[in-house]
């Protein structure tokens, strides 16, 4: 399923930074050995309580339609706090919104059987003038694209925790039986630990959000070297799934793309896209 959302919007002024033209695409795609889509994404210009802007990306797990519930139903809670509050701090606003979603959750698995056992990753951010607050629970990631690829957040995963010990090297990692098992999510655990992040975005800069369908089937420089090979921001989403895909697509797939300051000149002196 595609989902184009093309904005061109003044984005407030943030950090005492100057103002930037946002540009956005987002989709997602089920892949070629899922049956049921359980990645959700949330991808908004307009004005939601007091962020300017906010973007999401949920990765769901649990059994038959529990992990699509509760992707989708953490997406939902989060948007609906996130307009209803009234704090200033990006940070506290996302924070709130993570931990109520992790509170309702378990609420709904513990009602219903069929859902016991769900959860989801998510990864959220608000672009604040020249910031990006980014908030991450799980495995799934945000990036920031330029003349390099720099991952943003950090894995919660089992594979994570060992190369981090020096157990195993990143290559390992890749293709170890047990990269899928993640230590964090959402609804796991009575109480949800949180990573935040603050990122100063770059003229020509590309943020990237992503589940695991993605960065599971290809390497960073691969996602790197494609978002860097077109100009337009369609065309960057789109070949990212396809190349997910013709890798084995072995899992849902989920993309949020973000070009903060498309209005902007870039390093060879032409706009952005």
């Amino acid at each position: 399923m595609w989902y184009l959302l093309i904005l061109y919007v003044y984005v407030e002024k943030g950090f005492g930074e100057d103002v930037g033209l946002l540009k956005t695409f987002s989709v997602t795609d089920i892949g070629k050995k899922r049956k049921l889509n359980q990645d959700y994404i949330f991808s908004s210009d307009r004005k939601i309580g007091n962020l300017s802007n906010v973007f999401i990306v949920a990765d769901g797990m649990g059994g038959h339609n529990a992990g699509d519930y509760a992707s989708r139903y953490t997406v939902d809670t989060m948007v609906e706090e996130i307009e209803k509050s009234f704090e200033q701090s990006p940070v506290k606003i996302l924070e709130n919104a993570i931990k109520l979603a992790n509170r309702n959750l378990r609420e709904k698995a513990a009602e219903n059987p069929s859902l016991f056992g769900m959860g989801t990753t998510v990864v959220a951010c608000t672009v604040i003038g020249r910031y990006l607050q980014v908030a991450n629970v799980g495995d799934s990631r945000l990036y920031v694209i330029n003349d390099k690829i720099t991952q943003i957040t950090r894995d919660h995963s089992l594979v994570e925790e060992m190369v981090r010990m020096g157990g195993i090297d990143r290559e390992t990692a890749r293709s170890h039986l047990d990269k899928n098992i993640i230590t964090r999510a959402i609804g796991a655990t009575e109480t949800v630990d949180i990573d935040f992040f603050t990122v100063e975005l770059n003229r020509g800069d590309i943020v990237l959000m992503c589940s695991d369908g993605l960065t599971n089937m290809l390497e960073d420089e691969e996602i790197r070297m494609i978002v860097s090979g077109q100009r337009d921001i369609i065309e960057k989403a789109q070949k990212l799934v396809v190349a997910a895909n013709n890798n084995g697509g072995k899992d849902n797939i989920a993309v949020i793309l973000i070009e903060p300051f498309a209005d902007e000149p870039t390093r060879d002196g032409g706009l952005n896209d």
